[in-house]
């Protein structure tokens, strides 16, 4: 690639006598000569075959090329002082990235409150976010591509944090033939009926959840497609309170009535890669999460 003829330092001169209406007023604010502003805008003007400015009385003036690659410059300059910034937070131990992996059960509104509070506190540190169903969260930090992870999984060999529990609820559309048998259900109920489950995205060790001796079963990707074909009547499900708590409220759905509990109170767990150190930043989103899910509990429909 070829090198840029031009310097960053030419560049911010070009800005100063912008900004500052003129060489001797740009002078000033780079504490340099006027005749070295006048010489870098000269020697620019040189090798970019081009005039920056012209003058006009007393005052240099921008030509319509000089404005635009001005606009380009403010953004070259900008970037390179992001960069430096950012090579320094890395030195004192401020991560670029920070990798989260969460099951898709877990509220998203959760998430959202955590990195609403991080944003501000990240110094430009990206997050790396992906959504993963039961034994596909443990695969991602125990394979290293995760930095810290949020689970109902207990995952062996790691120290877990406590976030708070998700209940999920057996139901189906308020129309659906369970809920006109009249009394509570049973195994042999349910397994005439069409059972809508998630899949589990890991794939070494996939692990099934709730009751599944439905003898016609659907199998989905994710739990708001779960979700969306129980409000359509095809079936029932376990599916998170939060996600469906409007749908109850309205009685669009309907709690089944199971002989066993029809309610399912599941733990969820935050775990941090045991092998690498925790960064500055991932530390602080540590604390966000944490701070978003305290009023996080069972009867929780956020």
């Amino acid at each position: 690639m070829k090198a840029p003829r031009i310097t960053l330092d030419q560049w911010k001169t070009l800005q100063a006598v912008i900004d500052h209406g003129g060489f001797a007023q740009a002078a000033q604010a780079l504490h340099c000569s006027q005749s070295s502003v006048s010489y870098s805008i000269a020697r620019m003007q040189e090798q970019l075959c081009m005039p920056l400015l012209r003058i006009e009385g007393r005052k240099a003036v921008l030509t319509p090329t000089g404005e635009v690659l001005l606009r380009r410059s403010r953004q070259l300059t900008a970037d390179a002082a992001q960069l430096e910034s950012l090579a320094q937070q890395i030195q004192e131990g401020w991560e670029a990235e920070v990798r989260l992996v969460v099951d898709a059960a877990y509220p998203s509104q959760k998430i959202v409150q955590a990195l609403q509070a991080f944003k501000p506190l990240s110094r430009g540190c990206r997050v790396l976010l992906r959504e993963e169903v039961l034994s596909g969260t443990e695969e991602v930090l125990n394979d290293g591509a995760a930095d810290i992870a949020l689970s109902g999984v207990k995952i062996i060999g790691y120290l877990p944090i406590e976030l708070g529990t998700i209940s999920f609820i057996a139901v189906a559309h308020n129309q659906h033939p369970l809920h006109q048998l009249g009394r509570k259900l049973d195994a042999t109920d349910l397994a005439a009926h069409m059972q809508v489950v998630v899949r589990d995205s890991g794939r070494r060790q996939p692990r099934d959840t709730g009751w599944l001796g439905a003898e016609q079963r659907w199998t989905v990707a994710s739990v708001a497609t779960s979700a969306e074909f129980i409000r359509a009547g095809l079936g029932f499900a376990w599916l998170p309170e939060h996600i469906i708590a409007a749908d109850l409220a309205s009685g669009v759905l309907k709690q089944l009535l199971l002989e066993t509990s029809s309610i399912r109170h599941e733990p969820f767990f935050l775990y941090s890669h045991k092998d690498k150190p925790l960064g500055k930043a991932a530390k602080i989103l540590i604390d966000c999460i944490q701070a978003s899910a305290a009023p996080f509990n069972g009867n929780n429909t956020d």
